[in-house]
């Protein structure tokens, strides 16, 4: 996740709405010559695996928005105004997919090693101008190469997914602005690229090109990591959260006076939150604050808030994690943070958003700011099952599978022909129903950057 700096001159026309069914501008049909690559394909399990004569499962990965930098993984630069087919897998029908920051661990997965042996995970993350795809502990990503972000040891761009030897083992990928962050089976925490305001957490502040272990002061494995523009969060499987990176002044790394930074805005050593009362199991990090999850789904906020981002009411910030007054009674189970904008998932799927609005990204048929958390009356209707933000732009995924998003549509980062340019209300994400004999579309994960966006989703189980 990244964020592009709010602005007020958008003109569009709002009118009171509910979310759209269908997309605005019908998409030219795809071209029969394309050839979409078979990524990984587990046809053939090795003997006495424990997913051998298991039926297996084709997931399909999707990117549309501005791709200039290669992000969308096509292998040129180009913009795709609608979803369309990087790669397919052949997965495990017993697959699960990888948690993602903000998330609360499901309860199989919450026992460290103990539940991981033979689990299958695949996961999806979006950058400012990279992505990735993580498959079995294996991780494809590609993008804009500038200061060693996609950490193949070299600063140059790659246009198509491309396997990073570097990286075994990974459990959760998450990409920030010019840095990347990956935690892998061992609970261990591995960062690359852009070093400045001590976003690598490595007691240094250069760029470095190849994933490089974090060595921080926790004692036990971590489980939870978290990053955005220039912070990074990681939370230990006894509960305690540890930050690093750009502070400057408005606390989003809430470790308190004195506590940093400790050169040029920034902390280069990942540092315990000592002012958290209770233990957190899930972070997001926001532009220029963070938010925290209790295993009781009690959230805690801290940093910046100039745009009512910590939902309290007012725009009043600071370094002190505190919870929402609105939601002490409303268990969260998911939340995710764009550059000035919340989300936050209840557990009866309801969706409810915080903060800047001028993008139309808190979905409330307005471009108009919000002060504390409101239901998307737009999704009332819909059991929303997973939230995903970008940096104006927002993403749910509803139990059927579909995919709904908002937010800011100017590099057709929605998925959605002729949308305007700030779309306030969650609209219907359509797939071209290509003749490939593959089936309808189930969409399981979604990821959104600043200026693209990628999904992914079941096609077909198979023996």
């Amino acid at each position: 996740m990244y964020f592009l700096r709010p602005h007020r001159s958008l003109a569009i026309n709002l009118t009171r709405c509910r979310h759209f069914s269908s997309p605005i501008a019908s998409p030219p049909p795809p071209s029969s010559s394309t050839k979409v690559p078979w990524l990984y394909k587990h046809d053939s399990p090795e003997e006495n695996h424990p997913i051998n004569a298991q039926t297996t499962a084709t997931l399909q990965l999707l990117s549309w928005g501005r791709g200039s930098s290669g992000q969308l993984g096509g292998g040129t630069e180009e913009i795709r105004l609608y979803p369309s087919p990087v790669a397919n897998l052949i997965v495990p029908d017993l697959h699960t997919i990888a948690l993602s920051p903000g998330q609360l661990p499901s309860r199989s997965s919450e026992n460290g090693d103990s539940g991981d042996e033979g689990l299958f995970e695949v996961g999806i993350s979006c950058g400012l101008f990279h992505s990735s795809l993580l498959v079995n502990g294996n991780c494809w990503i590609w993008g804009k190469g500038d200061g060693g972000r996609l950490g193949f040891g070299h600063e140059y761009p790659v246009f198509i997914p491309t396997l990073n030897p570097r990286l075994e083992g990974v459990r959760c990928i998450a990409l920030g602005g010019l840095h990347s962050v990956a935690l892998n089976s061992l609970g261990q925490v591995l960062t690359w690229g852009y070093g400045g305001f001590g976003a690598l957490g490595h007691s240094v502040y250069h760029s470095e090109l190849s994933p490089r272990l974090v060595e921080g002061s926790w004692r036990s494995r971590i489980t939870h990591i978290s990053t955005s523009g220039a912070h990074t969060a990681a939370i230990t499987e006894s509960g305690e959260l540890y930050t690093w990176g750009r502070d400057e002044g408005d606390g989003r790394l809430g470790l308190g006076p004195g506590r940093g930074p400790n050169e040029g805005g920034g902390l280069s050593i990942p540092s315990r939150v000592r002012a958290l009362s209770a233990p957190v199991a899930a972070v997001s990090c926001g532009g220029f604050f963070t938010m925290a999850l209790g295993v009781d789904g009690k959230l805690w906020n801290w940093g910046a808030s100039t745009n009512f981002e910590l939902g309290r009411g007012n725009k009043n910030g600071g370094w002190e994690p505190k919870p929402i007054p609105s939601l002490e009674d409303t268990p969260i189970i998911q939340i995710a943070c764009g550059g000035y904008h919340s989300l936050g998932l209840t557990g009866d799927g309801k969706v409810l958003s915080w903060g800047y609005g001028g993008h139309g990204q808190l979905g409330h048929s307005s471009i108009q700011n919000e002060k504390v958390p409101r239901v998307i009356d737009a999704l009332a209707d819909q059991r929303v099952m997973y939230i995903a933000c970008g940096g104006s732009s927002s993403a749910a995924i509803t139990a059927e599978g579909k995919l709904y998003m908002w937010g800011n549509s100017k590099d057709s980062q929605l998925g959605v022909p002729g949308l305007p340019e700030a779309q306030p209300c969650p609209v219907e994400v359509k797939f071209l129903m290509e003749d490939d004999g593959l089936g309808p579309y189930h969409v399981l994960s979604v990821a959104v950057g600043a200026s693209h966006a990628m999904c992914l989703v079941l096609r077909k189980n198979r023996m």
